[in-house]
């Protein structure tokens, strides 16, 4: 008898078996997963840095075999297929693929395939540019996938002066350039006014007002200057404030986010760059950052030591009311003596003081039954800066790389925004805003067209990070109730996360006969109105409202319940830019609002009880 030559079976030799067809079986399916791709169809991989960015929510790619199972499968199995040569002699790909989507059975060349907009806008490696594929491959893909929108991705990658490759609008011409580089480098060694922590903070309470769960409360100075720079000054607009918190807070039931266009709200935007009178003709006043509003030759001249003196009176208010918002200035104990003097018997301020006594009788209520009122929650309250993002160079000058995050921030202000003649698409301050990791605003008028809007957002928030953007509309009365529809129904079919605040200011400026700007109170209220008619007839979330105001007895807008007249225009106008709410008309507008958050949440309440 031949003794036999085969080994006899064993337990190792099945698992042998199973293993190996279990790996032919995976590599089956990559394989006819893959077949029916062309090269074309891949998005480029981006070549991401070591560090992450910060905001990076799950986003799904656009492309539809990027997000299959099959796909994550296949990925998958190309690093378990041998760990060092397989098995498979070379067999021959199913499609062929460019270097940057090429995918190997090693783990030597194995990379995931990202699309593009999986790369946030404050990511430091940012959007990569695709190569162009032959017209042959282009032409084939066309027909077999949806075509990726990439139009309104920026192609260059972000650095924090690439926005000098773009055309910049509303920049000052300085006579000396050389100059102004130094102050910029002098600039650019200072620290930071505001810290990185602070401005995340803010874009989370933000994300709240997107959702109706809390209220912005934006305002300020329209434009700050540096002969009304005292601590009076400041003190009374963070008052007023305060003072509006409170009432929306107890109208609307919901916390409300302060941030006043204050410590940077120096530029302005000018329709003209020279002002021509009695036949002289000199550069516009910018702003106290850039120039002086003399009519005179010295004091036009843009002159860049200016961005010094706007760096240190920055500082100094912001320090100043974080003082006040934290050393005890702020606390509810005082809201009975937040009361200004010229407010005090006026109609807004005589239900400021009803108000303000139901809300000490509550503290007294919550100390008898033992719960203590000197928690910092009752003690301190947020409060963040904002301005306009309009001076580029100084903007640059004072953006940081946050080394928690490695993200960058614009340090000048927690809260910048776009402003109406400068939010171009392929404009340098939205190329310059698209990469810094600050929540942003952009303001919009009736001109704005829906679909560029939602480019805009696009651009701006590509992750679609809910807080992160924040349009603030300015449009008038009747406009706002035609145009704004258009706007929020776009802006819901693309799904972004957005929050929705009124500027009833801008859209509302008139001549008086004297010859003096101003701005009707009726007129403001109407808009305030129309944009909460708005949103609850859309379904939508009247986010915040943004305000152009003082805490000084001045007489700018025409109207209130004190019935500010033209002849009273001349008295006390004190604004070196557009004309302010007075303290008195900034308190009768938060309980107008106030009423109106009531109002909502009294039906919230209705439609939901059984």
């Amino acid at each position: 008898m031949i003794p036999s030559r085969e080994k006899p079976f064993t337990y190792e030799k099945l698992m042998f078996q199973l293993r190996t067809l279990i790996l032919l079986f995976r590599l089956d399916i990559f394989l006819l997963c893959t077949k029916p791709f062309s090269s074309s169809q891949f998005p480029p991989t981006p070549t991401y840095k070591t560090h992450q960015p910060l905001h990076k929510p799950p986003i799904l790619s656009k492309h539809p075999f990027n997000n299959s199972l099959f796909t994550q499968m296949a990925l998958s199995t190309t690093n378990t297929l041998l760990p060092t040569k397989s098995f498979i002699q070379s067999p021959p790909p199913p499609f062929k693929s460019s270097p940057a989507t090429t995918v190997s059975t090693t783990t030597t060349t194995t990379r995931f395939i990202h699309p593009i907009s999986a790369v946030h806008s404050s990511d430091s490696s940012k959007t990569p540019t695709p190569k162009p594929s032959s017209p042959a491959t282009s032409a084939t893909a066309s027909t077999t996938t949806p075509k990726l929108t990439t139009a309104t991705k920026p192609a260059t990658k972000w650095s924090v002066d690439s926005w000098r490759t773009k055309k910049a609008l509303q920049l000052p011409e300085y006579p000396d350039q050389s100059e102004l580089d130094s102050v910029l480098q002098t600039l650019d060694s200072f620290p930071p006014i505001v810290f990185a922590g602070e401005a995340r903070h803010l874009e989370e309470r933000l994300a709240e007002a997107a959702m109706g769960n809390a209220f912005l409360l934006q305002g300020g100075d329209c434009a700050e200057s540096f002969k009304e720079f005292n601590a009076n000054n400041i003190r009374d607009t963070f008052r007023v404030i305060l003072q509006m918190g409170v009432v929306l807070m107890f109208g609307g039931q919901m916390p409300v986010i302060k941030v006043g266009r204050m410590a940077g709200q120096f530029a302005k935007p000018r329709s003209d760059s020279f002002e021509e009178k009695n036949g002289v003709k000199l550069p516009s006043y910018r702003g106290d950052n850039v120039n002086g509003d003399a009519f005179d030759l010295k004091s036009r001249t843009p002159d860049p030591q200016r961005l010094i003196r706007a760096y240190c009176q920055s500082a100094a208010t912001l320090n100043l009311l974080r003082a006040f918002a934290t050393g005890g200035y702020a606390a509810m104990q005082r809201v009975t003596q937040w009361n200004l003097d010229f407010t005090e018997h006026s109609e807004a301020g005589d239900r400021y003081q009803e108000l303000a006594s139901r809300v000490d009788e509550a503290l007294g209520f919550m100390s008898a039954i033992g719960l203590t009122t000197d928690h910092p929650i009752m003690t301190t309250t947020d409060f963040w800066t904002s301005h306009e993002c309009l001076h580029l160079p100084y903007e640059q000058s004072l953006t940081r790389l946050d080394s928690t995050s490695s993200l960058y921030y614009d340090c000048s202000a927690h809260f910048l925004w776009a402003g109406e003649r400068t939010r171009q698409l392929d404009g340098a301050h939205v190329e310059f805003l698209r990469g810094i990791a600050n929540p942003l605003g952009i303001k919009v008028s009736d001109k704005m067209d829906p679909n560029e809007l939602v480019k805009l957002i696009d651009i701006l928030n590509p992750q679609n990070k809910p807080g992160r953007i924040t349009i603030i509309t300015r449009m008038g009365a009747e406009n706002m109730r035609v145009k704004l529809p258009h706007l929020i129904r776009a802006v819901r079919r693309a799904g972004q996360i957005v929050t929705w605040v009124s500027d009833p200011m801008h859209g509302n400026t008139i001549k008086a006969p004297s010859g003096l700007k101003t701005r009707p109170f009726d007129s403001i209220r109407a808009e305030v109105r129309a944009f909460f008619d708005v949103h609850e007839q859309e379904g939508s979330h009247p986010g915040g409202v943004h305000l152009e105001m003082t805490g000084q007895n001045v007489t700018e807008c025409i109207g209130g319940s004190r019935t500010v007249t033209f002849d009273d225009l001349g008295s006390r106008y004190h604004t070196h830019c557009d004309p302010r709410l007075n303290a008195s008309q900034s308190l009768e507008l938060a309980f107008i609002i106030a009423e109106r958050l009531r109002k909502r949440r009294m039906g919230v309440k209705q439609s939901l009880s059984p």
